[in-house]
């Protein structure tokens, strides 16, 4: 069996993303032994600190940096002192655009081993995707404040939907889906309270529909559609939608699933121009970094995600059943899933199960 060799760009960040990445470049590398996988890191320290130090999440040439990479691997990125708007388009959002990083997917699954906060909800009620549109809708620099400070103060922020980027958002899930068994996509939309821009995601949608005519198609308003997503779960297989819409559906899925703790997260460019990015939900955690207690399911689930991008979709699946396995040994869990043990425990466990 011929070696596949990769190079990886490591960014821990801030927090628990130090703590949680080890245990993640752990796994990999277990998993890489297995399946002739060679994983060349390299490490960026960008993060808060960094910023506090020299005013910049990272360098003035980092994305170029970053092109040459196969994929980059992230932990998480802000800490108290940083202002989350600043840590955010300081790094992870001009990676994500400027790398043309336009899907964002994350799997909503609850693993066997988990309890779901849904009463009677097994792992069969609830495994579906949220694709959410990853580089414009609501979150546009457009925008800016008048009067500032004064009565009659005045903020505007607008929305921007191009049809390139709703179509190819659109046509991606479309796909993901024809690609499952159940061939069944939903979409996310608030086109009764916003007047332009969700109108607008409905026509394209019910458009790109009809070049998918052995997917089942519906949409729901985003709050009915919340709502359904805690009484019925296990209507949902592929979900698309906006970037606001999509990020929240994509927090609620993980906490129906049992904890947003360990889910990951993929930001995808699918014509393969530039590299994805993989990084778990949880964010930085500062109230627990530093204790050794964090939960590394979620930076080693992203690696799963980021094998399977890469064409290893058996190394994926060894990576998820070494999760699974890991998760059904109560003496193994950390403290966010009522047990005692270490985030190295939990890697080291969960690397022990890859075998060889």
């Amino acid at each position: 069996m011929a070696t596949h060799h990769y190079q990886i760009a490591v960014i821990p960040g801030d927090g628990i993303g130090n703590e949680v990445m080890p245990e993640g470049l752990r796994v990999l590398e277990a998993v890489g032994t297995r399946f002739d996988i060679d994983f060349r890191w390299q490490s960026f320290g960008w993060n808060c600190e960094m910023y506090l130090r020299t005013g910049r999440m990272m360098p003035e040439d980092g994305i170029e940096q970053l092109r040459e990479a196969d994929a980059i691997y992230l932990g998480a990125v802000g800490f108290p002192g940083v202002p989350d708007h600043v840590s955010l388009w300081g790094l992870l959002i001009p990676i994500r655009r400027q790398l043309e990083q336009y899907v964002n997917l994350r799997p909503i699954r609850l693993l066997n081993g988990i309890t779901s906060p849904l009463r009677d909800r097994g792992p069969d009620d609830i495994d579906f995707y949220v694709v959410r549109e990853n580089s414009e809708g609501e979150y546009s620099e457009i925008g800016g404040r008048l009067n500032r400070g004064m009565d009659t103060e005045l903020v505007v922020q607008e929305s921007i939907f191009t049809r390139r980027g709703v179509d190819r958002i659109m046509r991606y899930a479309f796909e993901l889906a024809e690609s499952r068994p159940r061939r069944r996509i939903t979409s996310a939309t608030k086109s009764n309270g916003i007047i332009h821009t969700m109108p607008y995601w409905d026509e394209r949608f019910r458009e790109i529909s009809a070049d998918y005519p052995d997917v089942d198609n519906s949409q729901f308003h985003v709050d009915i559609l919340s709502a359904h997503f805690v009484l019925h779960p296990d209507w949902f297989d592929v979900v698309v939608a906006s970037n606001l819409l999509g990020d929240i559906l994509s927090d609620l899925g993980p906490a129906i699933a049992g904890t947003i703790g360990i889910a990951p997260s993929a930001n995808i460019n699918p014509e393969r121009r530039y590299p994805s990015m993989f990084e778990p939900v949880h964010g930085s955690a500062p109230d627990i970094a530093g204790q050794g207690i964090a939960n590394p399911i979620g930076q080693i689930w992203a690696g799963a995600m980021m094998l399977q991008h890469l064409g290893h979709d058996d190394a994926a699946a060894a990576v998820e059943g070494a999760i699974e396995a890991a998760l059904e040994e109560p003496e193994l869990r950390t403290p966010d899933l009522g047990g005692k043990a270490s985030t190295a425990q939990l890697g080291h466990a969960i690397a022990g199960a890859i075998g060889s």
